[in-house]
């Protein structure tokens, strides 16, 4: 089953090639920018929803105006596309995956995709419109063979870093099957305890550049606005940025690559780190150890590699249940790593029985079909509701 699957590489262009690559992020920032308050004002001063193809009739009348006329200077496609890109932003709104839309900034990430009609892909060399040279493409990995790629994404990084994303639609094949099934408790001291007793550690990749971190912005903020020299220093702050980011993406794919291929499930819990990182004393351990960033790539790997991920209720207590006996505790504090069974005497090490309770409840709600958390009963299709104890 051919699925589409993206290539990111490292870009270098040319002195010719950054100033238009530059008014190409300008004006699709602009264009995504206009387009947002033009829905925003629609909708709370007429009460009327704007889609793209009103917002791109729109777009035609304003690039005759002549204070936007500089728009017909790039290619219009990426125009067209960032229309497309606020339209998904908002699917992904109304749906609860993501906050409402936000304005563009010059400063953030910068990118602009083309589509198959605004480039020209020849013999390994991508020449995207209104270029008369093709891009310097740093290869670090083939395409496959016989690949045709739908769409080309261009982007630029804070720390000027340039990088382009080529989609292709690609047979991946799946995995031989194997019977391994792994539980993996995610945590803090340790980044993940496998139900098999290995422990990985937490690389703890922001505490490691923090100090040099902290010592950057504060150069950066004693440079005066709008200098040179306040300009050097943010890159500065930005390299760092990116560096702790590179590293910590490059940990979560080595490592998610390697569960996906040594194991058919993978059992993990779903957990809330939207809400967990409110909490001010673990907020910035939570943001470093990324979470949510590894779950997503079990998550798509899985689909790739004929693999399941499971998640189980994060309510429920998998640390202080006994794998043993099913005991459960009434409490059982962050601070307590080891602790005895009351009722069946068993020593547990915290974390890795969390990690065989996970597992096997993630056995049990792949063959059930629905969350399982103690003490709950079923009500009706779907809905569950806390068991009590009768009255006395």
């Amino acid at each position: 089953m051919e699925q589409k699957r993206a290539y990111k590489y490292r870009v270098y262009p040319t002195p010719e090639q950054q100033p238009i690559l530059a008014r190409t992020f300008g004006c699709c920032r602009v264009v995504y920018n206009w387009a947002l308050r033009q829905k925003t004002d629609a909708y709370y001063n007429e009460q009327q929803r704007l889609y793209y193809k009103d917002l791109s009739e729109r777009l035609t009348d304003l690039k005759k105006q002549e204070d936007y006329c500089w728009l017909s200077e790039v290619s219009s496609v990426p125009l067209q596309q960032a229309l497309r890109h606020l339209d998904k932003a908002f699917i992904h709104f109304f749906e609860g995956r993501t906050p409402y839309p936000t304005f563009h900034k010059k400063r953030k990430k910068q990118s602009a995709t083309y589509t198959s009609n605004a480039f020209t892909y020849r013999d390994g060399m991508i020449t995207l419109a209104k270029m008369s040279e093709p891009l310097d493409i740093h290869w670090s990995r083939s395409l496959p063979d016989g690949a045709n790629p739908s769409s080309v994404t261009i982007s630029k990084d804070g720390a000027n870093r340039y990088f382009v994303s080529i989609l292709v639609e690609e047979d991946i094949a799946h995995l031989p099957p194997t019977e391994h099934t792994i539980g993996a408790d995610l945590g803090l001291k340790s980044f993940v305890v496998l139900s098999d007793g290995e422990v990985i550690g937490n690389p703890k990749f922001f505490v490691k550049d923090e100090k040099k971190l902290a010592k950057a912005q504060r150069r950066h903020a004693k440079k005066k606005k709008g200098s040179k020299n306040r300009n050097k220093a943010r890159l500065k702050v930005a390299r760092i940025h990116a560096r702790i980011a590179d590293r910590r993406r490059d940990f979560s794919h080595k490592l998610s690559t390697r569960l996906i291929r040594e194991n058919q499930t993978i059992c993990v819990e779903s957990l809330a780190v939207k809400n967990m990182v409110k909490n001010h004393k673990l907020a910035n351990a939570i943001s470093d150890v990324g979470w949510s960033e590894f779950v997503s790539q079990l998550e798509y790997k899985a689909a790739w590699y004929g693999r399941t991920v499971v998640k189980i209720d994060r309510w429920y207590p998998s640390s202080k249940r006994c794998f043993d006996c099913g005991h459960i505790l009434d409490s059982l504090t962050l601070d307590v790593r080891m602790w005895t069974c009351p009722k069946c005497g068993v020593i547990h090490d915290r974390d890795i029985n969390a990690a065989q309770n996970i597992a096997a409840v993630g056995l049990t709600v792949l063959a059930c079909g629905e969350s399982v958390r103690p003490g709950a009963v079923k009500t009706k299709p779907g809905k569950t509701q806390r068991s009590r104890k009768p009255k006395k």
